[in-house]
């Protein structure tokens, strides 16, 4: 657990809830904020922040909804980092501790290599270039496997929504992806 949660005094929120939230949810939340981010520390932060958000408002949700609240905070918080970032004119590229595995290659070579990080990069600032909606269902879709009725009970919304939503975004990352991928070469 993040040594912050231990900060929180237990007049601000039971940390019993807390504790078994983060227990059950902060690996899930922790590989979408990564898979966004890139980076393990920055996902680390950004979990970190979803829970003390929610020790801080005295709220801890419980229930078959409490997973999918604290990963959608995770994803956003994480799109929001990233968005901060490249406001910033900096997007980091991979950590060095934990590489990321985007594409399956048998014979991976230096220039292969180089030309996937390039692509993770362009797809993190592709991401973050979409609506907050957007992402998180893309996220959810294509990051966490999840089918489109899981999607739409997760988002309430129906599952159709989600798969024309889904077709859009792909089509706008695709484009993005185009822009961001031709400015690098």
């Amino acid at each position: 657990m993040p040594a912050a949660l231990n900060e929180i005094t237990p007049a601000a929120a039971p940390l019993g809830g807390a504790e078994a939230l983060f227990a059950e949810q902060g690996a899930k939340a922790f590989r979408a904020a990564f898979r966004i981010t890139g980076n393990a520390m920055d996902a680390e932060d950004v979990v970190q922040t979803v829970f003390l958000r929610l020790l801080r408002q005295g709220e801890i949700p419980a229930g078959e909804g409490a997973g999918g609240y604290v990963y959608r905070s995770a994803v956003h918080g994480a799109l929001d980092l990233v968005r901060s970032r490249q406001r910033a004119g900096w997007v980091p590229l991979e950590s060095d501790d934990h590489p990321s595995v985007a594409l399956a290659d048998p014979a991976p070579g230096p220039g292969r290599e180089r030309e996937l990080a390039e692509l993770r990069r362009a797809l993190r600032l592709a991401i973050a270039r979409l609506t907050p909606r957007s992402a998180e269902i893309f996220a959810l879709r294509y990051f966490e496997g999840l089918g489109n009725r899981e999607i739409a009970e997760l988002t309430g919304t129906s599952a159709g929504v989600v798969a024309v939503l889904l077709h859009r975004t792909r089509a706008r990352l695709r484009r993005e992806l185009e822009t961001l991928l031709g400015e690098s070469r």
